[in-house]
């Protein structure tokens, strides 16, 4: 295994290791994320139930983190979340005046169904970034990113 293979080997043990609870911020039981600054990366994981105030929250302790940097690219883990509480106007609100990353930022969302799939891509269009991706499992999630 190459040089760079081996580091991303061990990038992804750690950022698993980090949301497993080890290390990484909880803001509440439905979002917990991790900011690797030496990778550039932040990996949040959200929990069964999410609202536009715990993405908000979130958001906003993550622009304010001091290893943060909007530039960083972002792995958000959908697959838990069965009830996504939000309306057509929070989308807007959250794509346009709340999202901490910048445009340039590569983003990946990880999915296991309709309704991640479906708040994934309403994103992404609000966004119109280009640098987004939507992904089925973490680790294609992951290979990308690292590209």
């Amino acid at each position: 295994m190459g040089g760079r293979a081996l580091y991303w080997k061990e990038a992804v043990s750690q950022t698993r290791d980090a949301l497993a609870g080890l290390r990484g911020h909880k803001l509440s039981p439905n979002v917990h994320y991790f900011v690797d600054p030496e990778r550039h990366l932040v990996v949040v994981r959200f929990g069964k139930r999410v609202t536009a105030d715990d993405i908000a929250r979130y958001a906003e302790r993550l622009g304010s983190h001091p290893s943060f940097r909007p530039e960083f690219s972002e792995i958000a883990d959908l697959r838990e979340v069965e009830e996504l509480d939000l309306g057509a106007d929070d989308f807007l609100k959250l794509a346009d005046q709340i999202d901490p990353f910048s445009m340039e930022a590569k983003r990946a969302f990880v999915v296991r169904g309709p309704v991640q799939h479906h708040a994934a891509r309403m994103h992404k269009v609000l966004r119109t970034q280009r640098s987004f991706e939507i992904f089925w499992s973490f680790e294609d999630a992951e290979q990308w990113i690292r590209r």
